[in-house]
């Protein structure tokens, strides 16, 4: 039996001149048992035909917020009805509203009003791929959790060779299978993700932090949630927005010390994944008032608790299954991963080089995978397929 036996997916069709494909998209997933129900923006209807939809669907395609046929409240239904929400094509114009939260049509409202997961293939020029603005918007929305089908290299419909023409329908299809495939592999566990930098405090005005964004923390805790497993995210001080996904719960924290608490509240857990950056020294005589520069800085600092060793070494039975660290290092990077996968009890150790601002706040990451049996070099990736890599690797021992 296929696995889109059964599946019910919403189709949003924007205005590109990949919508054709669509069609064959339909095709092929009603042809592995997927129920089709096509929205169609009114770009996308300049390029296929409604009624094209719906010899396909064998279902009526939607263009209107509001059908005088019907009682229904399409934008919601649209919605709730469906396993998965797809955009093929996924313009530059959809993922601006995705990513700004505009409903001014059918399709954008749709999307706002949703509570099931969305994967987009987008077609655009390259110039507009490539755009920072555009490339600001499509970071939101994958860390509002969409899956994303990345483009091609080809010549464009303007004649323009680049990155920007959509996957193929067959690539789409199985990006489609893989995700209802990893819906279900994690079910039933549970897992802890610390992400960000904390914060140790000077005084009220003053602290001591970190360069981390979190991104790569919510991605790890968002292809979590995405394969099934209920996590918590202890998050720090982050620069990016946590990951939207019913299965994930944000705990918010600050120190280290609020983190290793917060920590230990979640547990039991089936995983642990300490990505955080953790501050190694705080301030132990913080004022809680602020200090003048006229009396000057006398700071005395005090070692900070290892979570991740704190985890790694508990007991048998109270123990995580896995236990997953990271080491960033500026030098000797893989003999500091190994050293620190005995010392803190650790299944893994995800060694990344951090010298030069390689990593902290980028959208790509080189790592190893370092066990006691191994040490594998990931090639540079973006930060979700860093930790769609870390879960694959969760998932294969759970």
């Amino acid at each position: 039996m296929s696995s889109l036996t059964g599946k019910r997916i919403t189709l949003i069709i924007t205005g590109s001149i990949a919508a054709y494909k669509a069609l064959e998209l339909i095709r092929l997933l009603t042809k592995a048992g997927a129920s089709v129900e096509g929205v169609l923006t009114e770009g996308g209807a300049a390029f296929i035909t409604p009624l094209s939809v719906e010899a396909l669907t064998g279902k009526k395609a939607h263009t209107a917020m509001w059908d005088e046929r019907s009682y229904e409240m399409n934008h919601i239904e649209l919605s709730r009805r469906a396993d998965l929400i797809v955009i093929a094509p996924a313009t530059a114009g959809i993922i601006a509203k995705m990513a700004n939260g505009i409903g001014d049509d059918l399709a954008s409202s749709v999307l706002l009003a949703k509570n099931k997961p969305v994967l987009l293939a987008p077609s655009m020029n390259t110039e507009m791929w490539e755009n920072a603005a555009f490339r600001r918007n499509l970071a939101q929305v994958q860390a509002d959790g969409a899956t994303l089908v990345s483009p091609q290299t080809d010549t464009l419909a303007c004649g323009e060779t680049g990155i920007g023409k959509m996957s193929e329908p067959d690539t789409i299809l199985a990006a489609i299978e893989t995700h209802f495939r990893a819906a279900q592999t994690l079910s039933g566990k549970t897992a802890i993700v610390t992400t960000g930098g904390t914060i140790e405090r000077i005084d009220s005005v003053r602290y001591i932090s970190n360069f981390s964004s979190g991104k790569q923390g919510n991605a790890i805790a968002l292809s979590l949630a995405q394969s099934g497993a209920q996590v918590s995210l202890v998050s720090g001080n982050t620069k990016d927005p946590a990951p939207k996904h019913p299965n994930i719960k944000i705990v918010p924290v600050e120190s280290a010390e609020e983190m290793k608490e917060a920590v230990e509240a979640n547990l039991p857990a089936d995983f642990f994944i300490g990505c955080a950056a953790v501050c190694d020294f705080r301030v132990s005589n913080k004022s809680d008032k602020k200090i003048k520069k006229e009396g000057g800085l006398d700071l005395r600092f005090e070692e900070n608790p290892d979570i991740a060793r704190s985890v790694g070494t508990l007991p048998s039975g109270k123990r995580p299954k896995l236990v997953v660290g990271f080491a960033a290092e500026t030098e000797e990077l893989i003999p500091y991963a190994k050293k620190k996968l005995k010392s803190k009890g650790c299944d893994l150790i995800v060694a990344n080089d951090v010298s030069q601002g390689a990593v902290f706040g980028q959208d790509q990451n080189t790592v190893h995978f370092v066990t006691k049996d191994s040490v594998q070099k990931l090639e540079t990736l973006p930060k979700p397929k860093v930790a769609k890599a870390i879960v694959d690797w969760i998932r294969e021992r759970a």
